[in-house]
């Protein structure tokens, strides 16, 4: 509990200080107007909270001494867990326009260690997948190191009193370094016999994927109440089979930039016999954006 206490706390530290967060480059364009700005250029700095969930299933590569192969399993952390494995997260994001164009981008890091994973099968080569019971005894510590960055431009196709509706075109960047270390109460053996898992050992694997997004984004005033609705959503491919991301929720505009909450869904998906099969991030995120 005073592990997460302490953890809990050096997040909130660094999203003051913006180490832990950025401008959310997928985050709608302001309802904020600057008064005036010589250069023509209108920028967006927010710090936020993103209160996400986590879900990964990866095939990571199996030593030779063991005969090759891969092994698959599952990682699945509520943001409690995600708190209490975190060693180093940095999220920073930004926002510049001009007239209606636009250049949004986002990078996001996060280093987790010793997460809990669940094994779903051994996969020797040129043979079929054996599965494994989640029953059998087993003990698996998961070290992952993922970055994600977003770069897109947008241009604004409709902007009025109701608020402003954006098409956007980039790219998504994602890397991936893991770990698995496991203890094993058990040993399969592969067709060959020359082929085994089991015992204690680790497996492991990296992969770099760029993908090319599409999308909108955009806000919606809710008359002159102060109150809008942001909105999100992309769409892609390439390294991956399928990316996309959305998000909505509800803002208030204040004199000095908005406040705002909002549920966010990022998923990869890149097919069973890939490193990544996939992986999903989700939850709410609270935001505070500054406009100057």
């Amino acid at each position: 509990m005073l592990r997460r206490i302490v953890m809990a706390a050096a997040l909130t530290g660094l999203l003051a200080a913006g180490g832990m967060s950025g401008a959310w480059a997928q985050q709608p364009a302001s309802p904020a107007q600057p008064a005036s700005n010589p250069s023509g250029w209108t920028f967006n700095v927010a710090p936020y909270l993103w209160v996400a969930n986590l879900n990964a299933t990866t095939n990571l590569n199996l030593p030779p001494a063991v005969g090759g192969g891969t092994v698959t399993s599952t990682t699945t952390l509520g943001f409690d867990e995600l708190l209490q494995h975190l060693n180093a997260a940095v999220m920073v994001s930004g926002d510049a326009q001009y007239d209606r164009f636009s250049v949004l981008t986002d990078y996001m890091y996060m280093n987790l260690g010793g997460t809990a994973a669940q094994f779903k099968s051994v996969n020797f080569p040129d043979h079929p997948h054996i599965p494994i019971s989640g029953s059998l005894q087993s003990t698996q510590g998961m070290n992952l190191n993922a970055s994600i960055w977003t770069l897109a431009g947008g241009y604004t196709v409709l902007k009025g009193d109701w608020g402003n509706l954006d098409v956007i075109a980039g790219f998504r960047y994602l890397a991936i370094n893991a770990r698995l270390n496991y203890s094993l109460g058990f040993t399969i053996s592969g067709p060959e016999r020359s082929e085994t898992f089991g015992g204690i050992g680790s497996a492991s694997g990296s992969i770099n994927l760029f993908n090319g997004i599409g999308g909108f984004r955009g806000h919606v005033r809710l008359g002159d109440t102060g109150f809008f609705v942001p909105y999100y959503f992309d769409i892609g491919a390439g390294g991956s089979n399928l990316t996309w991301q959305i998000a909505s929720g509800v803002g208030y505009h204040t004199g000095w930039g908005d406040v705002s909450l909002t549920y966010r869904y990022l998923s990869f998906e890149q097919g069973n016999d890939n490193l990544l099969q996939h992986l999903w991030i989700k939850g709410p995120m609270v935001m505070v954006n500054f406009t100057f």
